[in-house]
């Protein structure tokens, strides 16, 4: 079969990939990587802990599932009829994983010589899923008894007491495993439903990269993909009023130096301009507050903080956006208050424009290198695919910002949309 391929080039990396629209209804991305020798593969579905509530054109009213259904697919996958999935790439000399994450469920290998017979297990096992009553009890005390031991931790606790307080309706702020009462409620037959609705090939990516060929690849695809027809899908969208549900929260844990999290709610974005803005905020909180700052060091050497602190920018187009500074803090309200203060005392004359170029520097020098990394390029290409974006967008953004975009972002920094959560024993 002669697919003709769109190709995606960086001028200014010199890379490029290839996007296949597959009969099956699959999007395959393929990176050609020639010397190197290993492969890594993403087969990936849109589909994550955030889609709880949906309708395709055979269900008619929106169907909501429990919460953590998806993490219990992913989990259901790896066990076969006969044998366990990993135990079928073991004998390949490959090494599989998976996980699940707010958007996406991603099933993986690495192989370090033959790649063809690992990516038909990756296929195989992905679109033909082996899941009983009695299997899916099995597995419920084992993800019952992760859902309690990641309960245990300050910083995942710390982590969505911030979603929780930032996010009124946003399917966000639930545990991606959702709760031990919630997964009570998944059975095999819902199992099913969620997989023959996000599993469907048109709602997923092949994406690989590596020593592989176009060609290999696709006859891959030809031999083990079974064509799905267009579902329709269309996600329930909760409308997520622009306040924060409270703007202080605190929780106990047994822990010894308290630990703080502030969020800033943004308005939710999708495609190029959220990569742009993102992009640039993330800059702009590095300039700001990060460890080369003229703050940070003074925060360091006043004690307010220490090496943990740290700034985040969490956005996706499922409709959240959210700038983050954390760490530890001995005293969590002096640092609240310090960072208050210089965001009060924000002016584009006091911006640092020297530290952003030596940051824009860096940070288009880390992506350059990336493309020397087989994982990294796999995965970059899967994550910007399921963004709506090419993974080449970020080199190309980056490389046009100019200080005024980034001190844009500053607006951002509303203290009226932000919470600030505070974990101490």
């Amino acid at each position: 079969m002669n697919l003709e391929p769109e190709i995606f080039r960086s001028e200014l990396s010199g890379d490029e990939y290839h996007l296949y629209h597959h009969p099956s209804g699959l999007d395959v991305l393929i990176m050609q990587m020639p010397g190197f020798t290993t492969t890594e593969a993403l087969f990936a579905a849109k589909y994550g802990s955030v889609n709880n509530c949906f309708r395709t054109l055979d269900t008619g009213d929106f169907i909501k599932v429990p919460d953590g259904i998806a993490h219990y697919l992913e989990h259901k996958l790896f066990e076969g009829e006969e044998c366990g999935v990993f135990e079928r790439f073991a004998a390949t000399g490959a090494s599989a994983n998976a996980f699940t994450s707010f958007d996406i469920t991603a099933y993986t290998f690495s192989a370090s010589s033959d790649y063809e017979e690992p990516l038909s297990i990756l296929l195989d096992f992905v679109q033909h899923p082996f899941i009983t009553d009695e299997n899916v009890e099995k597995e419920r005390g084992i993800i019952a008894q992760e859902i309690k031991m990641s309960d245990d931790s300050p910083t995942r606790a710390l982590f969505f007491e911030l979603l929780q307080s930032v996010y009124h309706d946003n399917p966000v702020n639930i545990d991606i495993a959702g709760t031990v009462e919630s997964i009570q409620d998944i059975t095999a037959s819902l199992l099913m439903k969620c997989h023959g609705t996000f599993y469907n090939l048109n709602n997923m990516v092949l994406s690989i990269a590596g020593n592989v060929d176009d060609e290999t690849v696709l006859r891959i695809c030809d031999e083990k993909l079974v064509p799905s027809e267009n579902k329709h899908l269309e996600l329930f969208t909760a409308e997520e009023p622009d306040t924060v549900v409270k703007s202080r929260s605190v929780i106990s844990r047994e822990i010894g130096v308290p630990m703080f999290s502030l969020g800033f709610k943004c308005p939710p974005l999708k495609g190029r301009e959220l990569l742009k803005t993102s992009i640039a905020a993330d800059l702009m909180l590095k300039v700001l507050f990060g460890n080369m700052s003229d703050w940070y060091r003074n925060a360091f050497e006043q004690g307010l903080i220490n090496s943990t602190f740290s700034t985040e920018v969490f956005s996706s187009e499922q409709g959240y956006f959210l700038l983050i500074l954390s760490g530890e803090a001995k005293d969590p309200d002096a640092i609240y208050n310090s960072i208050c203060d210089k965001i009060r005392s924000l002016d584009c004359s006091n911006f640092d424009s020297e530290l952003l170029r030596t940051l824009i520097k860096g940070g288009y020098g880390s992506e350059i290198m990336k493309y020397n990394i087989v994982s990294e390029c796999a995965e970059a290409m899967c994550f910007y695919y399921t963004q709506g974006v090419s993974c080449f967008d970020n080199l190309k953004i980056m490389s046009e910002l100019t200080p005024e975009e980034v001190f844009e972002t500053t607006k951002l920094l509303d203290t009226d949309r932000s919470s600030f959560c505070v974990v101490r024993k």
